[in-house]
């Protein structure tokens, strides 16, 4: 376990050592080359920082409007008929909005019902099996500045729902 400790501690430095190595062996000023990529990523922050500011804004109204409890009523009983827990599906429908949003509520379920329960089992299930889709798609399509996402965002959703139904369901089968 040592070895692994030490490997991984010296990763990093060696990741940047063999790349300046290389940028002399190749007679290229790394500096500039630094420097230019750091002035490449400073445009993209500022060009996806509108995109931000937006999602966050959209999310924190979300969350503390109570729309999300208005929904989980509404379908509740379709819920219980396909037998989805009510509990999770908050943390469904954030998932793909809000990686931390969705992180807050999959604590939240973990704290009321416990790490080990069916809940935070299929919650940290939930969590590993979907991705942060409407988040990514912005920023993706913000930073080359595509502004038709239509069948993406549809292709995306589909296989949340996807990630999320399977979860459910290799959960149930396994436990």
């Amino acid at each position: 376990m040592k070895i692994i400790n030490y490997i991984s501690n010296l990763a990093m430095p060696m990741i940047i050592l063999i790349i300046v190595i290389c940028a002399v062996k190749e007679k290229k000023n790394t500096f500039d080359i630094f420097l230019e990529g750091a002035k490449e990523g400073i445009e993209t922050t500022f060009n996806i920082f509108p995109t931000l500011i937006g999602l966050f804004v959209a999310i924190g109204a979300l969350r503390s409007s109570g729309i999300l409890d208005t929904i989980v009523y509404f379908i509740n009983p379709i819920l219980n008929i396909i037998h989805f827990p009510s509990e999770l599906m908050p943390l469904a429908i954030l998932r793909p909005i809000s990686g931390s949003s969705s992180i807050a509520i999959a604590t939240d379920i973990m704290k009321n019902f416990g790490v080990d329960s069916t809940l935070g089992k299929m919650a940290s299930t939930i969590m590993g099996s979907t991705e942060t889709t409407i988040y990514t798609i912005a920023i993706y399509t913000s930073c080359v500045k595509i502004k038709k996402t239509r069948y993406i965002l549809l292709a995306a959703l589909c296989a949340d729902f996807v990630g999320i139904v399977t979860s459910i369901l290799v959960y149930k089968f396994i436990y």
